[in-house]
């Protein structure tokens, strides 16, 4: 008797009609490929910095703006809900890693910003994740 297979278990890729159109083929090799990429980019951060996928891309979107982002700017960055990115700050916040400054002439507006320490955190991090993304692709040429 054959086992069951979830989709899960099978791949996007899996799941395919020999039928299908080539761009569909295409596209969800592609997606396979990112979401599996994605999961084991996610086991990482957690085993060798103990920091989320989410953690990790808010404090790069903060590196990328050394000035700070107001919280809805964050969110709209992060594509998450304005609670989501507030629960995030508060984690951050306590850690010492990000900052709230009020917007001058707003009393009810933040400016995040990374601290010196989250800054310095997340370049380490960063370094590491790119070393693994290049890893992920050394057997590929560009030709």
């Amino acid at each position: 008797m054959e086992p069951l297979l979830d989709d899960a278990s099978i791949g996007l890729e899996g799941r395919m009609a020999s039928d299908d159109h080539q761009s569909l083929k295409v596209w969800l090799r592609l997606l396979s490929c990112s979401t599996q990429i994605e999961t084991e980019i996610r086991k990482r951060l957690r085993a060798e910095f103990g920091v989320s996928l989410a953690r990790f891309d808010y404090m790069a979107q903060l590196q990328r703006h050394p000035d700070g982002l107001r919280m809805n700017a964050l969110s709209k960055f992060l594509m998450v809900t304005g609670g989501n990115v507030t629960g995030l700050t508060d984690e951050l916040e306590k850690e010492g890693l990000v900052e709230r400054v009020a917007e001058p002439g707003d009393r009810r507006s933040f400016r995040i910003s990374l601290t010196r320490k989250g800054s310095k955190l997340f370049d380490q991090i960063a370094a590491v994740h790119e070393s693994w993304v290049v890893s992920f692709f050394a057997g590929m040429s560009l030709a």
